[in-house]
């Protein structure tokens, strides 16, 4: 499997520790602040997205940002920025920045309600960004030897309580997720549903691999952007993606099982609850997977090149 490489070596200045907006200008990262009584931060009212950007390039800019408009809509909320100036905010934090491998994050929070009203709708929402060094959920190193996952005894949260198509930071059922893992010698969780069909975890997809099918769950989960990509490429390695119900036992019998998101992209899971999956090395799927969805961020199709100054 080819890796992409680390992070590029930087001088470490305030500007590339990370460039937010704050709404109103462009700040240091380290200085970037909200209210502390936007309903963003005490009720978790708030809906963002991640895109991110490799090797100068951003991925899927237009799709990341047209999802962040459909969040913001599905809860009522409404800025005054159009989707124009979000890219152009994006891109700005990331200029200003100079990161080449960089983890973008677009932020509504329902905002400050007026004095005596507990009317969400009364709020004006607020649109912050941010640009930091890329994020991975598993590094390059650990992807070469593939990670280890647990099935989280908690459940995720059910879609009948809010529609996690919706991008949202209500995560302590997920962090209860990546303490467990971490409690049980794994670095990641995947959380069954009410039903007992298999979820997500903290902030990825999970793909089991049977023969040359993919199977992926089809409720109860963020529709992730990698995840996305990978149902949409599949057919250029003649495989099969199939979006439906995956019980957790189809764990124990894969062939192989990767995960996927933006802070990382195809990550191999080569343990599950302790035991091998497969052989429990990285197998030909996820390696052809893998290098498919890096090799898509080199061409005009998935990404466009940042403008830096």
């Amino acid at each position: 499997m080819t890796l992409p490489d680390d992070p590029h070596t930087r001088e470490d200045t305030p500007e590339t520790k990370g460039i937010a907006y704050d709404g109103d200008a462009f700040v240091p990262l380290e200085s970037a602040v909200i209210s502390m009584i936007d309903r963003g931060f005490v009720r978790s009212d708030a809906t963002y997205d991640v895109t991110h950007v490799w090797k100068g390039r951003f991925f899927r800019l237009d799709d990341y940002v047209n999802r962040f408009f459909s969040s913001m809509r599905g809860l009522c909320m409404e800025i005054r920025e159009s989707r124009d100036e979000v890219k152009s905010v994006l891109q700005e934090c990331v200029a200003r920045s100079g990161l080449r491998d960089a983890y973008v994050q677009m932020t509504c929070t329902r905002g400050v309600p007026p004095v005596g009203s507990r009317n969400p709708k009364d709020c004006e929402n607020r649109f912050t960004a941010f640009a930091q060094p890329f994020v991975w959920i598993a590094t390059p190193e650990q992807q070469a030897k593939g990670v280890h996952m647990i099935v989280a005894s908690n459940e995720r949260i059910s879609s009948k309580a809010i529609d996690l198509r919706i991008k949202n930071f209500h995560w302590l059922d997920l962090t209860t997720g990546i303490l467990e893992a971490y409690d049980k010698g794994a670095s990641i969780a995947v959380h069954p549903g009410l039903d007992g069909n298999l979820t997500e975890g903290a902030g990825f997809n999970v793909f089991v691999v049977k023969g040359n099918r993919l199977a992926t769950p089809d409720g109860n989960v963020f529709e992730g952007m990698t995840r996305r990509t990978v149902l949409e490429t599949a057919d250029r390695l003649q495989l099969k993606p199939e979006i439906r119900a995956v019980d957790p036992r189809e764990l124990l019998d894969a062939d192989e099982i990767f995960v996927t998101s933006t802070a990382g992209g195809i990550m191999p899971v080569t343990i599950v609850d302790g035991h091998d999956v497969g052989a429990g090395t990285v197998g030909p799927v996820t390696h052809s997977v893998h290098d498919l969805y890096w090799s898509l961020h080199e061409g005009s199709q998935y990404s466009s090149a940042v403008a830096y100054k």
